[in-house]
Formats: C-alpha cells, structure tokens, sequence
C-alpha cells in the first residue's frame, strides 16, 4: 500500500475519532469504509502507530484505552483548556476514591466487605454516584444470606482512567495504605484530560465521617 494510500487511511481515522467524541477500537475504524477498500487490521494498525507519532510535539495525542483509540488533550495544556467550561471541575471525597480503590483491586467485592475493610459504613450516595459514573456495576450476588450484590469496575472506568487493563493499576505491594491507594487513584483523576463534555457528579462523603468533604479532592476538567 503507498504512503498515499496509508496518509488517506490516517485521515479518515482522524476525522472519526474527532467526530465521534468517544473511543472507537480496530474493527469499529475498519467499518467506517466499504468491504471492497477495507483496509487489512495490519494496515489499520500501522496507520495508526504513524498517526500517534504525528502527534508528538503537539496538544493531544492519539490514546488507545479499554475501549479503543481516542485524541485526548495533554496534561500540560489542562488549565487553559479547562477555562472553556464554566462548571468548575468535580470534587471527590477521600471516601469515595478509597471505595472505589478497593472495588478496582478487590473485585467483585460487597458492600459489607468495602465496609469491614475501611471500618465504617459505605454511603450510598458513593455505591449510587459511583455506577451512574459508569464506573462501578453490579456483577452478581454473593451466595450468601441475603445475597449482597457484588461490585466490579467498568470498560468505562478503565477508558477515563487511561488504562488499557486492570494490570496497569499500580501493584498493591507499592501501596502501603488506602490512603495511599486514595493519592494513586487522585492522580489519575487530575492527570486525566478529554475531549468529552463534562458529566456532573456531586460530591459524596460517607454518612457517619462529616469531615469527608473538607478533605475532598479536585477532579477532571473535561
């Protein structure tokens, strides 16, 4: 295939990408042309390594997360960026970033064992803020008494949290506390940039520690 052929193939990717607003994997990409100009998934591929190498020296880059390849704008660039939306960038409660810690390393995991870990009890305003999120669902229900639902993360999760696997998540054996696992998980938050509108998510403290939301913790500006 000619360079020619390979720059159209990047251009398209391109135009779709920024048009769909949302990640999009290889054989989505692959649709977009007609059977008989369909690209081979090694040609996709490398058109794509070609466009991510476009983008060094740029504002964004070509990303590829859970759920397929996405532009996404530079951390670098976040503040500027940010000063297009008037909402002011989300705020979470330590409580909220410890319990969605442990369901990302513990998974699938209750409620009532989120709560024998962390010592008290887990506010529903969380468990609801954090599946309308998307970034929490319920897998099952443990075969035990009353059948508690059992909480897993999401393909949604793993896309804002720029992660392609769970592996990516940092070993435990570097954490040494859920606080810790809370400044880990902080990080990705701030760092995290995207094309995307902003979904409103209210602040969620746990219902016996009043102190959460002093402690609570700026989120992304999408």
């Amino acid at each position: 295939m000619s360079e020619e052929q390979i720059r159209r193939i990047q251009l398209i990717i391109e135009a779709a990408l920024l048009a769909a607003g949302k990640p999009l994997n290889l054989d989505q990409l692959r649709e977009l042309f007609s059977e008989e100009e369909r690209p081979a998934r090694q040609v996709m591929e490398h058109a794509l390594s070609q466009l991510e190498q476009a983008c060094e020296g740029r504002s964004y880059a070509l990303c590829k997360v859970s759920s397929g390849y996405r532009f996404q704008i530079r951390e670098d660039y976040a503040r500027w960026v940010g000063r297009l939306f008037e909402e002011k960038p989300q705020r979470y409660s330590r409580a909220l970033l410890e319990t969605l810690a442990l369901i990302a390393y513990r998974q699938p995991i209750t409620r009532g064992e989120i709560e024998d870990i962390r010592g008290v009890t887990v506010s529903s305003n969380i468990i609801r803020t954090l599946m309308e999120r998307e970034w929490v669902r319920i897998v099952g229900h443990k075969d035990v008494p009353g059948r508690p639902a059992m909480y897993a993360t999401t393909r949604q999760f793993l896309d804002y949290f720029n992660m392609t696997s769970l592996e990516q998540l940092p070993p435990l054996s570097e954490i040494r506390d859920l606080e810790e696992i809370g400044r880990e998980v902080e990080q990705k938050i701030q760092a995290e940039i995207q094309f995307d509108d902003p979904k409103s998510v209210p602040e969620d403290g746990d219902d016996d520690t009043g102190d959460d939301h002093n402690e609570s913790i700026s989120g992304t500006v999408h």
